[in-house]
C-alpha cells in the first residue's frame, strides 16, 4: 500500500515536471528573437533546444537525474530569463503608465 502511494507520488510529481517544461517550452517559442538579444541572454534558439530536450527526457528517458537538470533549466528560464523578456518587450501588468500614476490616475502633486 505505502509503494502504491508512493508511485502514485512520484508519477504526479514527474507529470508536473513534464506540464512546466512544455510550458516554458511554448513561452520560449512565442517569444521573438530581438527581445532575447535585448535582454542579453542566450538566443531563442538555445532555449529552444535546452526546454526541448528537457521535455524528450521527461517523456522519453525517465532517469531522475536528467529530469533534475531539466527542471533547474526550467525554473532558470521561469524565474530568469521570462521576466527579463517581459521587461523588454513591454508586457505585464501595471506597466501602462509613467512611474507618478496612482491606482485612479495620474498624481501631480496636488495641483
Amino acid at each position: 500500500m505505502l509503494l502504491t502511494a508512493f508511485g502514485g507520488f512520484m508519477w504526479l510529481l514527474f507529470t508536473a515536471m513534464l506540464v512546466l517544461a512544455v510550458v516554458a517550452l511554448v513561452m520560449a517559442a512565442l517569444a521573438r528573437e530581438d527581445a532575447y538579444r535585448a535582454a542579453d541572454k542566450q538566443s531563442k534558439m538555445f532555449w529552444l533546444i535546452i526546454l526541448g530536450v528537457t521535455v524528450a527526457v521527461n517523456v522519453f528517458v525517465p532517469f531522475l537525474f536528467l529530469q533534475i537538470a531539466g527542471l533547474i533549466a526550467t525554473i532558470v528560464f521561469f524565474v530568469d530569463v521570462r521576466p527579463a523578456l517581459r521587461q523588454v518587450s513591454g508586457g505585464g501588468r501595471g506597466r501602462r503608465g509613467s512611474s507618478s500614476d496612482g491606482p485612479y490616475g495620474p498624481y501631480n502633486g496636488g495641483r
